[in-house]
């Protein structure tokens, strides 16, 4: 075989050999591709548009009063037997004395007052009743509320002592005027207390409440925020993902009030969002 045949023999094999690899190669990458492109749909957390309670607030602190309250001052030498302190009820026998007794004119929990000996005399001690299932609380309300304060708002208290518990009460009555000094008007919130466990003299945090509506409402991680537009994703026919700008009210509780863009019972993406895209399938999740 001439040389120049040899050559041209070569070249070809070599051509036949690098098309036969490239071919292999591209037929193992597209037989990849289709076995392992469709992926299965990334699950995400949903939630059920559904109603719930908004309302704003007013923050306000006060100590803690008992409703009721009245004390005795009671002489050590003339005590018949010891006091007993504890839950009395109206009418009770609180302390016998010679020549009289002291009767409960309440029911109430009787306890003793820190004075100092030195001015009462050695002999001599202060007993107290107090009446505490429910606690009155004064509040100083800035004057810009003036429109909205009236009897019978919503009040919720704060208790250091047990803090994730909300105790429950009203504003009872308030005043007819400003405080020209603080410019804040005073009110007055009497709060359920029925176990006894918000002390006369405890610190109370205090939230007023005020415009209370029931409306649509979505977790707050569920808006996506754009610029000053808001958006949620909306699941539709086939789990697939569809963006919709919303328009929120009142924050409350790690909740939004949906004023515009959902309806009850819609359902939504309420955690996930992160490698969601308009369009999109997904696996629902209910937690």
């Amino acid at each position: 075989m001439k040389k120049s045949k040899k050559v041209t023999v070569g070249i070809i094999i070599f051509f036949v050999i690098i098309a036969t690899v490239i071919g292999a190669r591209t037929a193992v990458g597209l037989y990849f591709k289709k076995k392992f492109s469709k992926r299965p749909p990334p699950g995400v957390i949903v939630e059920i548009v559904s109603e719930k309670k908004f309302s704003k607030t007013i923050e306000s602190y006060c100590t803690a009063l008992s409703s009721k309250t009245t004390s005795f001052k009671v002489k050590k030498s003339e005590l018949l037997e010891p006091i007993k302190f504890k839950a009395v009820k109206k009418g009770d026998i609180i302390a016998k004395l010679e020549g009289k007794t002291i009767s409960a004119p309440f029911s109430g929990t009787l306890g003793t007052r820190g004075i100092s000996s030195s001015i009462l005399g050695t002999d001599s001690m202060i007993v107290t009743l107090d009446d505490s299932k429910k606690i009155l609380c004064d509040l100083q309300i800035p004057e810009v509320f003036a429109s909205i304060l009236k009897k019978n708002l919503s009040v919720n208290a704060k208790f250091l002592a047990y803090k994730n518990k909300l105790y429950k009460g009203l504003v009872i009555s308030h005043a007819s005027r400003v405080d020209a000094q603080t410019r804040s008007i005073l009110a007055r919130a009497q709060i359920d207390n029925i176990n006894l466990e918000i002390l006369p003299g405890s610190l109370l945090d205090i939230e007023v409440l005020y415009d209370e509506k029931q409306a649509l409402s979505v977790a707050d991680t569920s808006i996506i925020f754009e610029d000053d537009k808001k958006f949620v994703y909306k699941i539709v026919e086939n789990n697939k993902i569809e963006k919709i700008e919303v328009k929120t009210g009142i924050r409350k509780g790690g909740n939004l009030e949906i004023l515009e863009g959902l309806i009850i019972n819609d359902k939504i993406v309420k955690e996930g969002l992160a490698r969601l895209a308009d369009g999109m399938q997904v696996k629902p999740l209910i937690k």
